[in-house]
C-alpha cells in the first residue's frame, strides 16, 4: 500500500478516568525508506467526563460492581462520547480529519497468565463502540490496539513507545520519555539507538494512587497542583509491591493498585498517625520514589554512562509537589528533567498524538508495537479497522 499524508484524530481516555483527549495530526510518510513519519499537532482539545459518566467507568473498573447489561450500555455510551469530542474538536479548528485512531477506556488489563476455564489467560479491554464513532462521523476508525500485541506474547503496553522514537530520540544524549498519567511508564532510548534497542515498561501509579486518596479522604477528583500534598508530611515509603523490582518488559493498572491496594495504603498510614494531607503527600512520594527507582534500577543500566535527559508529558505534569519532588531524586542520579511543553509538545496531548500514529501505521499495514518495550514476540500491526 502507498504510504499517504493523512489528518487523523487520535482520541485517547486513560486509567485516571477523567476525560477525553483528542489530538488533531497531521502524519507524512518517512522522506527516506527505513525513515520515520513526520508529525505536525493541529490542534488539542480536552473533554472532561461528566459526573455520571465518570462514576460509571470507575465502577466498570471494578468488576463486582457492574452487571455485564451495563457494561454493554457503557461501551455503546463512550462511542456517542468519543464521537461528540471529536466532533466539537473539528467544529472548533475547522478541521477535517481523514481517520480517527482510539484507544479507548480500559476497563481491565491483566498481563500476567491467571488459570481461567482450565487454561492460562492473559487479556485487555478497552471500551467505546467504534461503530458509533464511524457512522456518526462517517470517517474510519482504527480501535482496540492493545490485544494484537498481548496475542503475540507482550505485555499490550506500553504502546507510546512508537511515538517516544518518532519525536524524540537523539544522536548525542540519552533520553528518558516519562509519561505521568493514571500509570507512570518510561521509555529509554540510548543516543543514536535503534528501534530494536528501546526500553519501555510501567513504573507503577502516577496520579492513580493520588486522585483516589484525594477521593476518599477529601471527596475530590485529584489534587489540583499538588496543594494538598505540599501541607502534609510526605512520611517515608517502603516499595514493597512486588510490581516494583519485577523485571521489564510489565505493566500495570487498577488491578494492581486500584481500590485493595488503596485501601491497604491508607490503614497502614493512619495507623502510623498520619493525617490526611501526610497520606496525599505519601501518595505523591510513592509516585516520584517509584518512578526514580525504575530509572536507577532498569533505565540507567540499559542507558550506559553519561547525562540523561528526562523529558515529562502527561497530566501528572501539572502537580508542582510531585514535579519537585521527582527533579530531586532525579538529579542524584545525573538525570535532567523537562517538559514535553519546552520542546512543542503540549504534555497533556502526547497519548493522543501516539495512538493517531499508531492509526496512520495500522492504516497502512505497518507494526506498531515495539517488541523490545512490550515484550512480544514479534512486530505487529495493531488495532481494528471500522469503516464508515
Amino acid at each position: 500500500m502507498k504510504l499517504k499524508s493523512l489528518v487523523v484524530a487520535g482520541v485517547m481516555s486513560g486509567t485516571s478516568a477523567d476525560g477525553v483527549d483528542v489530538a488533531l495530526v497531521r502524519i507524512s510518510p518517512p522522506k527516506k525508506v527505513g525513515g520515520t513519519p513526520k508529525l505536525a499537532l493541529l490542534t488539542h482539545r480536552q473533554f472532561p467526563y461528566d459526573a455520571a459518566i465518570r462514576e460509571a467507568v470507575l465502577r466498570a473498573m471494578d468488576a463486582k460492581s457492574i452487571s455485564a447489561a451495563d457494561l454493554a450500555r457503557l461501551n455503546w455510551r463512550l462511542g456517542e462520547v468519543y464521537a461528540d469530542c471529536v466532533a466539537d474538536t473539528v467544529a472548533a479548528s475547522g478541521i477535517q480529519p481523514d481517520l480517527i485512531g482510539c484507544h479507548g477506556q480500559t476497563i481491565y488489563h491483566q498481563a500476567t497468565a491467571q488459570e481461567f476455564c482450565g487454561a492460562p489467560v492473559r487479556t485487555t479491554w478497552q471500551i467505546g463502540e467504534a461503530s458509533v464513532i464511524a457512522e456518526r462521523l462517517r470517517i474510519p476508525v482504527v480501535s482496540d490496539l492493545r490485544p494484537a500485541d498481548l496475542a503475540a506474547g507482550g505485555q499490550g503496553a506500553p504502546l507510546v513507545p512508537m511515538l517516544d522514537y518518532t519525536l524524540f530520540r537523539s544522536r548525542k544524549s540519552h533520553r528518558i520519555l516519562l509519561n505521568l498519567g493514571g500509570i507512570a511508564n518510561v521509555t529509554a532510548i540510548p543516543a543514536g539507538a535503534g528501534i530494536d534497542r528501546i526500553l519501555a515498561f510501567d513504573t507503577g501509579p502516577a496520579n492513580m494512587v493520588i486522585d483516589a486518596v484525594m477521593h476518599r479522604l477529601y471527596g475530590r477528583a485529584y489534587d489540583c497542583g499538588g496543594q494538598t500534598a505540599a501541607r502534609g508530611e510526605p512520611l517515608s515509603i517502603a516499595l514493597d509491591h512486588p510490581f516494583f523490582a519485577a523485571a521489564p518488559p510489565k505493566s500495570c493498572g487498577r488491578e494492581e493498585f486500584g481500590a485493595a491496594f488503596v485501601d491497604d495504603f491508607i490503614v497502614r498510614l493512619q495507623a502510623r498517625g498520619a493525617k490526611k494531607a501526610d497520606i496525599v503527600a505519601a501518595a505523591t512520594t510513592l509516585t516520584a520514589t517509584s518512578i526514580a527507582d525504575a530509572c536507577a534500577r532498569f533505565c540507567r543500566p540499559h542507558l550506559g554512562d553519561g547525562p540523561i535527559e528526562m523529558i515529562a508529558t502527561g497530566g501528572g505534569t501539572q502537580n508542582s509537589f510531585l514535579l519537585k519532588q521527582l527533579r530531586l531524586l532525579l538529579e542524584k542520579q545525573g538525570v535532567k528533567m523537562l517538559l514535553s511543553d519546552e520542546i512543542g509538545l503540549p504534555s497533556e496531548a502526547k497519548e493522543a498524538v501516539a495512538f493517531a500514529l499508531l492509526a496512520w501505521l495500522s492504516w497502512h499495514r505497518l507494526p506498531g508495537n515495539i517488541p523490545s518495550a512490550t515484550g512480544a514476540g514479534r512486530p505487529v500491526i495493531l488495532g481494528k479497522i471500522t469503516h464508515a
